[in-house]
C-alpha cells in the first residue's frame, strides 16, 4: 500500500527491500502490522463466504468444467467485496497514518474499528465503501483465475488423498493460485489503494476510475501499474498455500469421518468445495 499510494516526486521507498528496512527503522516491528485489526476481523468471514458460495456455485453449476471453476470462483469474489472493500479500506488508512504527506502530530484514528467509525460518521455508508467498483472489478476474475488455477495444478500434479506428498502438492498448487489471481488484475489494485487513500490528508485528487488511472499514468507512465508487486506476490504464495491447503485438508478429514469418499480411485482431488 506505502509503494502504491507514494507521491512519486517525493518518494519515501526506492522498493519492497527499502520500505521494509524503512518501516523496521523508524516504526519498529510493530509498524509492519499497521492495520492488521482489520484483516484479523474480516478475512475470517471472506474465506468462509468465498469457499462456500464457490462450492456452491459449482454444484449449481452441475459440471466441474474449467469454465464452471473461473465462474464459480467468479461469483465467490463479487459477493466477497460487501466485506472486502470497507475492511481494506481501514486496513489502507491505518498502514498510511503517520507516513509521508499523511504525517501527522495526532493519530486520527486509533484502530480500524474506529476509522471505520469516524468514516462512517464523517461520510455515510458512501465513505464506508469508497472503492467499491475498483474491488468488484479486481476480485470477480481475480478470484475466478484462484480457483480455475488451483484445480488445474491439483489436477497436473495428482494430488490424491492417498498420497505422501499431497501437503506439499496442495501447498504448491495454493501458493501459485494466488501468484496467478494477483498477477491478473493487480493493475487494479494499485488504483484502488489510491482510491480509498486519496483525500486522507484534506485534498482530493481523483474523480473516479478512468480520472485515477489516466492521472496515473500521466504522472508515472505504465510501471505505476505494477508498483509494490514483488511485495505483493512474496506474500501471495504463502498466505495462499496455507489457506487452500487448510481448507482442503479440513475437509478430506471431515468427510472422511462422515465415511464420504473424499476421491475415487483414478481421478484427483478436484477443488475444496466438493473432495
Amino acid at each position: 500500500v506505502r509503494l502504491q499510494v507514494q507521491n512519486v516526486e517525493k518518494p519515501l521507498y526506492r522498493g519492497t527491500f527499502h520500505c521494509f528496512q524503512s518501516i523496521i527503522k523508524q516504526e519498529s516491528a510493530f509498524g509492519l502490522y499497521k492495520g492488521i485489526g482489520s484483516p484479523m476481523m474480516g478475512l475470517t468471514f471472506i474465506n468462509a463466504l468465498v469457499f462456500g458460495v464457490q462450492g456452491n456455485t459449482l454444484r449449481a453449476l452441475g459440471k466441474d468444467t474449467p469454465l464452471n471453476q473461473f465462474l464459480a470462483g467468479s461469483a465467490a469474489g463479487a459477493i466477497q467485496c460487501v466485506i472486502c472493500c470497507p475492511m481494506e479500506l481501514a486496513k489502507t488508512r491505518m498502514q498510511l497514518q503517520g507516513t509521508g504527506e499523511y504525517k501527522l502530530k495526532t493519530k486520527n484514528y486509533k484502530n480500524s474499528l474506529d476509522c471505520l467509525v469516524k468514516i462512517y460518521r464523517k461520510e455515510g455508508l458512501r465513505g464506508i465503501n469508497r472503492g467499491m467498483v475498483s474491488t468488484f472489478i479486481r476480485e470477480t476474475p481475480s478470484f475466478g483465475f484462484y480457483f480455475l488455477t488451483y484445480d488445474c495444478m491439483t489436477r497436473y500434479l495428482g494430488c490424491e488423498a492417498e498420497d505422501s506428498y499431497v501437503i506439499p502438492k496442495l501447498l504448491f498448487s495454493g501458493g501459485m493460485s494466488g501468484i496467478v489471481s494477483w498477477l491478473s488484475t493487480y493493475p487494479m489494485d494499485v488504483i484502488k489503494s489510491r482510491l480509498q487513500a486519496d483525500g486522507v490528508g484534506g485534498v482530493t485528487q481523483y474523480n473516479g476510475i478512468l480520472d485515477c488511472v489516466r492521472k496515473s499514468y500521466q504522472e508515472e507512465g505504465w510501471r505505476v501499474f505494477t508498483r509494490g508487486l514483488t511485495s505483493t506476490l512474496l506474500r501471495a504464495f504463502p498466505v495462499n498455500a496455507a489457506t487452500f491447503a487448510t481448507v482442503t485438508v479440513f475437509l478430506m478429514y471431515m468427510r472422511s469421518d462422515d465415511n464420504i469418499p473424499e476421491c475415487e480411485p483414478g481421478p484427483v482431488i478436484h477443488q475444496p468445495s466438493s473432495l
